[in-house]
């Protein structure tokens, strides 16, 4: 293919057409009410940086509010004296007797979590008092303490458990229990009120 170049002719042409072409107006002016990054061009590089419309911001996710689980609680004066004199029956009992460490934590997790499913308000966990001062009112033989996984442990742990918060959702407080039921080897826990359950109970 042969390339044909512009000849002064031709030139001469295009100088003709240039002059009968007159210029446009300018229609656009700044706008003062823009942020000055609009009007010189920089919307690209600060769009990363500028706050979502409200339509993009209905799409993404919004924050979950953490609620804090209260810590436990003493019982009521009025509570707390009916439960040393033995005068309130718990509604539902748990005995951790012979059973290991994590296993007593995982049954009695899910005994606290079930019973309070149920609107179970106080229940009472016997974990045996070891070798201990306390241990003279045991409702068992003596044999029971010379196993070395009661030796108090289970009764110890049973404390540190219902502080942590996945009990104490479920978990308002605990005393030790009444002789009759245990004394110091079990303890009374108060659950806390299940969602629609209606006040005026005891405990």
């Amino acid at each position: 293919m042969i390339r044909k170049f512009p000849t002064p002719d031709d030139h001469g042409l295009w100088d003709d057409v240039k002059r009968t072409i007159a210029p446009l107006k300018a229609k656009f002016h700044k706008d003062k009410s823009r942020p000055e990054k609009f009007a010189t061009g920089k919307l690209l590089s600060s769009a990363s940086h500028s706050t979502p419309s409200n339509a993009l911001a209905a799409f993404m996710p919004k924050p979950v509010a953490h609620h804090r689980v209260p810590p436990l609680a003493s019982f009521d004066r009025r509570l707390a004296q009916k439960l040393s004199r033995g005068q309130l029956e718990p509604e539902a009992r748990l005995d951790l007797h012979g059973e290991g460490v994590e296993t007593a934590r995982m049954k009695l997790l899910h005994f606290l979590s079930s019973q309070h499913q149920h609107g179970t308000r106080l229940v009472l966990v016997i974990t045996g008092k070891g070798a201990s001062p306390f241990s003279g009112h045991t409702l068992h033989g003596i044999k029971h303490f010379h196993a070395p996984e009661r030796e108090g442990r289970l009764r110890r742990e049973l404390t540190n458990w219902l502080h942590e918060e996945i009990f104490r959702l479920h978990v308002i407080g605990y005393q030790p229990s009444h002789p009759r039921h245990g004394g110091g080897g079990a303890f009374y826990v108060r659950l806390r009120r299940s969602a629609g359950q209606e006040s005026g109970r005891d405990f």
